[in-house]
């Protein structure tokens, strides 16, 4: 098998993993990884020709094919990272892009018969869109160690801060969040706690609707179509909210977003501070920046307890309460949402 192809300052790292016996022959492979894309030849015997559209990388098909004189085939796939489904993972000044090639003679309700799991390394772009810090209807909170931690609502492409706080019933809501670290070291931020209530200040005896909770469960997830989106940088993650009907609101009532934001070592994922999905098609919940590391997620749905060690946050992390709002969600209907309850305040 050829060595993947290394392209000046970009890096593509292949692992080889398990080849079932039916696809041991399944050809030779060589990856070049770009900026934002991949190239890829795979030679395939000639066997497999007449099954070469069960050739996938990710989700997508070969974009061409051509028989070579040897009788042999090339298939090449040319796309964007994110086209076939890349998983993105930003790690200090790159970021990971992480996906797989598939033969599947058989539907995808069977294992692959080949899989060949690989890595592209790009640096991050220092160009990429960040929000600005003092645009008006942002959520504002300065906390220990000069970091500043920040909420905003988003437009619906995500391309800037939302100019109407008004947002329609069953629509997605996408609710950025940002720590400004200024000297600090780098920092992962992440949303350990979020509730919707009818204040800016939650009341002891107010009805408030949980959104995260569990030290960083995503409860959203499991009757909804809110997800944490992948990153675009490490100090920043949106929450893509599906807006529901309120028990507390009408026409007049004005919603809040009440968060516990954290700033934390990026290298210290645990039970207490992560970021999880809850993915509805295989009922299991998924780390959102490191998806082999899931088993962090494994306490979601049931409680995930916080561990107190003297020094350890301090040292480790910050965290701040953030509010967002006033917001209005509007066109009420009977939309399913949560259950409300009630509390004092965030932990």
């Amino acid at each position: 098998m050829q060595k993947p192809t290394v392209m000046k300052n970009y890096v593509c790292m292949v692992v080889l993993a398990v080849i079932a016996s039916a696809a041991a022959n399944a050809g030779d492979i060589n990856i070049e990884c770009s900026k934002d894309s991949v190239n890829i030849t795979w030679t395939i015997p000639a066997e497999f020709i007449p099954h070469a559209t069960r050739f996938f990388l990710g989700s997508c098909i070969p974009s061409d094919f051509a028989i070579l004189p040897s009788g042999e085939a090339e298939l090449y796939f040319k796309h964007k990272y994110m086209d076939c489904n890349s998983r993105r993972r930003p790690k200090g000044k790159r970021v990971i892009y992480q996906n797989e090639l598939t033969y599947r003679p058989k539907t995808r309700a069977h294992p692959a018969d080949f899989t060949y799991p690989f890595e592209c390394n790009s640096h991050r772009d220092q160009n990429t869109w960040i929000p600005k810090f003092n645009r008006p209807g942002v959520g504002v909170a300065e906390g220990h160690g000069n970091l500043i931690f920040h909420m905003a609502l988003l437009n619906e492409d995500l391309s800037a801060i939302s100019k109407s706080n008004e947002v329609p019933l069953g629509s997605m809501m996408p609710i950025w969040a940002a720590v400004e670290q200024k000297s600090h070291q780098p920092m992962l931020l992440l949303i350990d706690e979020c509730v919707a209530a009818a204040t800016p200040e939650l009341q002891p005896a107010g009805q408030y609707y949980p959104l995260v909770g569990n030290q960083g469960c995503l409860l959203a997830s499991t009757w909804g179509n809110s997800k944490f989106l992948p990153r675009y940088h490490s100090s920043a993650m949106v929450l893509n909210l599906q807006t529901f009907k309120l028990a507390f609101t009408d026409e007049d009532l004005q919603v809040y977003i009440n968060c516990k934001l954290v700033a934390w070592d990026p290298e210290a994922l645990s039970e207490e501070r992560k970021a999880c999905n809850y993915v509805k098609e295989t009922g299991s919940w998924e780390l959102l920046d490191d998806p082999s590391q899931s088993h962090l997620c494994s306490c979601c749905d049931s409680s995930c307890k916080y561990r107190h060690k003297r020094g350890a946050d301090k040292s480790r992390g910050i965290a701040q309460n953030v509010v967002l709002g006033p917001l209005r969600f509007v066109n009420p209907s009977d939309e399913v949402g949560p259950r409300s309850t009630s509390r004092s305040d965030l932990k």
